[in-house]
């Protein structure tokens, strides 16, 4: 009797030990009320509207006048709706760009609204802005340029009190904001009061950000600070949208110290991308693209806005990789969302919605291999399918490498795998696996490091299974996982690709076989009763061509459109630096292949001489619209030019300027730099001439084009 009292007494110790174990202890840096709210955000919009939208410009110098901005019916609601329709919860408006024209009646310069036409001076759309995030529950953040190119004390000590003066009133008069954002654009060209000289800052040290980042932290605590390093939430290293494969949460800048917090130094765009592993501050990525190739809106564009594919896998690689996806909208000259890209956030928001409506693990039976302290009503792995992304599966301390066996009961099938880990205890997990038991054996099926606060794993094919296992194959410490779903993205085919060679043919083409690709010429949407592509098409000069590929009645992909300008067929380079005589380097500019560029970029040589310049015989008059500059497509910056110099010449000899400027943001945004003339021009040669460069000691140039 004594004996079974002892085994019931000590039975019961080792359950209560059991199930009074404590909860793993937090692993490195871990994330703030202000990062938690951001990060079950997942995606917002940034809107670029202002003077740059009436003046055809990315950046304005600023000398525009204020009576540029004449809305014809500004509607906040309707942006902030359109964003809405997308699935994305918030919106930061960028309130005073590098222009320095700000959207709201500041007390700080003239350089306003009150200014403008809209609404007779007594406009105020960041009010605006406020009003329409409250009525649709949506979240409003801002976006202050620090470079001003317009005031005059830009530079000094004076402007710095100007600055901070301006954050204090919109962070008071606006709020509650969940993101104060900033961006790397500081010092440079532009108009300060007519002075109209370059200035240039340290911008590590020039704003004050210690004392800067304090006015956020005291009038908007709960708000995020995005910048190039943080603090709070680091830039990506690119304006594509898309993180790493591996992206950790937690990263090391290369930046001073500030008090507590790190100083806004720099970023090195493969380090943005990916993170620090065991990294020094948690600071997650933000993958900032644009909906349209250029961040404020440009007529031209109209044919460049991202289909709703295209933005899926921008969700995957950015929102699916534990960053977030900050997608920029472009307001056109009404004020408004264009009626194009309101189509494609809304078809977007619907894939979404019909991607991730039913986790067809719900009502699996789940079995691990540890359970932390055997408690499984505080640890067991049912809180992965509850929908509480801080309810969690936990293993002892020991056990880093622990096994799930998801037993569906019934056949699914399914092609998007979800992990989440909670992100309180820190980024815990390196690398995962899950099987799937196919004709009773198991196979992998997908694969996955960095888990974090979301992960996606984008199957390459579908897989069907009524049984699976979840590994983690590498963790520094216990676990803690706090989701696992599957879901299945609906059947669609790849958008063709269209393209021109050098004997003016168009090529259109798509990644695996379908049954018909169809095309129009005239501007209208191909569908089964339009052409049947077959072979290359000679089509002319400035032609737009539209293709779409068909499986059968029922399915069709997305649209592309590819808007040609002059062919290159008869084109010949007469003249361009750093050939010594000869151009055949030069070809490459010339020769309708993104890839390939002429560059004039020197080894072991630092000195550069400006300008440098390529001239080109088109072999007959042409009719010239604009013209268009697309900087080298490998990622590097060395050579890309970002202010130039267009001349034309009926005869080669006699030349005019008809175009002088600057590629704004074309460091961060590598994309075509399209250039409408102020007037149409007729001439036979052309000249292309650079007067800067972002890097290096020469010029490349992947392709020049002419419309």
């Amino acid at each position: 009797m004594k004996k079974n009292i002892c085994l019931a007494l000590l039975f019961v110790i080792v359950a209560c030990r059991a199930f009074s174990q404590a909860p793993p202890k937090p692993y490195g840096p871990i994330p703030t009320k202000g990062q938690l709210n951001w990060q079950e955000m997942g995606m917002y919009c940034i809107i670029h509207y202002g003077l740059d939208t009436y003046t055809n410009k990315e950046w304005g110098y600023g000398d525009e006048d204020p009576k540029l901005l004449t809305p014809s019916q500004f509607s906040a609601t309707q942006i902030v709706a359109a964003a809405k329709a997308g699935g994305f919860k918030g919106v930061v408006v960028v309130a005073k760009h590098h222009d320095g024209f700000c959207l709201w009646p500041t007390k700080t310069t003239t350089h306003n609204i009150s200014q403008s036409p809209y609404k007779n001076g007594k406009g105020d759309m960041l009010r605006e802005y406020r009003e329409a995030c409250d009525k649709l529950g949506m979240k409003l953040g801002v976006y202050c340029s620090p470079w001003d190119r317009n005031n005059p004390n830009y530079g000094t000590s004076e402007y710095l009190k100007i600055y901070q003066a301006q954050l204090r009133e919109l962070y008071t008069n606006y709020g509650p904001l969940f993101i104060s954002w900033h961006d790397g654009a500081n010092g440079g060209d532009g108009y300060y009061g007519g002075k109209r000289e370059v200035r240039k800052i340290d911008r590590s040290t020039y704003y004050d950000w210690k004392n800067t980042w304090g006015i956020t932290r005291k009038l908007q605590p709960n708000a995020v600070i995005f910048g190039d390093v943080g603090p709070d939430v680091r830039w990506v290293g690119n304006e594509e949208g898309h993180a790493g494969e591996t992206c950790w949460a937690t990263y090391t800048p290369h930046a001073p110290d500030e008090g507590k917090e790190p100083g806004n130094g720099y970023v090195k765009d493969y380090e943005g991308t990916e993170g620090t592993r065991n990294g020094k501050y948690w600071m997650p990525a933000e993958c900032d693209v644009s909906l349209r190739p250029g961040w404020f809106y440009h007529k031209t564009q109209d044919d460049g806005v991202k289909s709703p594919y295209t933005l899926l896998d921008l969700y995957y690689k950015s929102v699916g990789r534990g960053a977030a996806l900050d997608l920029g909208l472009s307001p056109d000259q009404r004020g408004i969302v264009n009626e194009i890209d309101v189509r494609s956030l809304t078809e977007f928001g619907k894939l979404l919605k019909q991607t991730f409506a039913v986790n067809l693990a719900k009502g699996a039976t789940l079995t691990a291999s540890n359970i932390r302290g055997g408690n499984k009503a505080k640890y067991g792995p049912q809180f992965l399918l509850d929908n509480d992304r801080y309810t969690y599966w936990s293993t002892d301390d020991k056990i880093t490498t622990p096994q799930l066996t998801i037993d569906l009961h019934t056949p699914k099938t399914f092609n998007v795998i979800r992990l989440r880990e909670n992100i309180k205890l820190g980024q815990r997990i390196d690398s995962v696996a899950v099987d799937a038991l196919v004709n009773g054996k198991w196979q992998q099926a997908g694969s996955a490091t960095s888990i974090g606060g979301n992960r996606l794993i984008r199957l390459t094919q579908n897989i069907t299974a009524a049984k699976l296992r979840l590994r983690v194959t590498g963790s520094k410490v216990a676990i803690a996982l706090s989701d696992f779903g599957i879901y299945k993205e609906p059947v669609h085919l790849s958008a063709p690709t269209i393209t021109r060679n050098k004997n003016g043919d168009v090529v259109i083409a798509t990644e695996a076989p379908v049954n018909a690709i169809h095309y129009t010429l005239d501007g209208d949407e191909p569908t089964l009763s339009s052409p049947v592509y077959k072979d290359p098409l000679s089509i002319g000069n400035g032609k737009t061509v539209k293709a779409r590929a068909f499986e059968n009645a029922g399915v069709a992909s997305e649209t592309t459109t590819t808007q040609f300008g002059i062919s290159h067929k008869s084109w010949v380079i007469t003249d361009a630096s750093g050939t010594d005589g000869e151009a055949k380097r030069a070809e490459n500019a010339i020769d309708e292949y993104a890839n390939t560029f002429y560059s004039t970029l020197k080894h072991n040589q630092d000195t550069i001489a400006f300008p440098q310049q390529i001239t080109v015989d088109m072999g007959q008059n042409q009719q010239i619209k604009a013209f268009s500059y697309l900087p080298r497509q490998d990622k590097q910056s060395e050579g890309t030019v970002d202010r130039y110099n267009y001349y034309v010449s009926a005869d080669g000899k006699d030349w005019q300027k008809v175009a002088s400027g600057e590629f704004s943001n074309i460091k961060s945004n590598p994309i075509e730099q399209t250039v409408t003339l102020p007037q149409i021009v007729n001439a036979r040669y052309f000249k292309f001439e650079a007067v800067h460069v972002i890097a290096g000691n020469g010029i490349t140039v992947a392709e020049l084009s002419v419309y």
